[in-house]
């Protein structure tokens, strides 16, 4: 269940109805007044949100983590995954994943993802981004900060997921991202300073 919803979401219509249900994507649709008084069907697809999360370790902390590759470049690591899944070839990603109907809220389900994926429990937790990729689909991705390693555990990965785990600077993570492999990576945040400087869209 979403908590935070920025202003300018494209949301389906509380009038409009589900005309089909699929594994991921609904369809829903509503009849439109047009400009000349006409009416139209439109329709818009609804799918649940996706949680990526931008985990954040100190030197020291990279140094404690267990079946990692961590990277021995001084400074800060960031976690990136290494994946396989069926149907695409191996790429380069965040932790993260789809909204669970038991998640509490985006905050809860980025917690999940992050443990399941890697075995992590992160203290600190920041709501930097929100997008909606396609404006005709009910589909936000929330973008968390996650700070100071409490613990890691096992993976406890899905049927279809092989990731490793790769802890690395934010220079080999910047130059990760400009790879095909990488296009799921963010671009923008370069250094540990620019993501702890960027505001905190909602407090849990």
């Amino acid at each position: 269940m979403r908590k935070y919803i920025p202003e300018w979401a494209k949301l389906v219509p509380k009038e409009a109805k589900k005309v089909f249900s699929g594994v991921i994507y609904d369809v829903y649709q509503w009849p439109q007044e047009m400009f000349d008084g006409s009416m139209q069907t439109f329709e818009m697809l609804g799918r649940p949100d996706t949680v990526k999360i931008l985990a954040v370790l100190s030197e020291e902390e990279a140094k404690q983590l267990e079946n990692a590759q961590v990277s021995e470049k001084p400074g800060p690591k960031i976690i990136i995954t290494k994946q396989e899944q069926p149907r695409k070839d191996c790429f380069y990603d965040y932790p993260g994943g789809r909204m669970d109907t038991d998640d509490m809220d985006e905050l809860a389900a980025a917690k999940r993802e992050l443990l399941e994926e890697t075995g992590l429990k992160m203290k600190n937790w920041k709501l930097i981004r929100v997008e909606q990729p396609f404006s005709k689909t009910d589909w936000l991705v929330y973008t968390f900060l996650a700070t100071e390693l409490e613990e890691q555990t096992a993976q406890s990965l899905d049927a279809g997921e092989k990731i490793e785990l790769v802890a690395m600077s934010f220079d080999e993570a910047v130059e990760l991202a400009k790879t095909p492999e990488s296009r799921f990576l963010e671009k923008e945040f370069d250094s540990l300073e620019k993501l702890q400087a960027t505001p905190e869209l909602y407090k849990y």
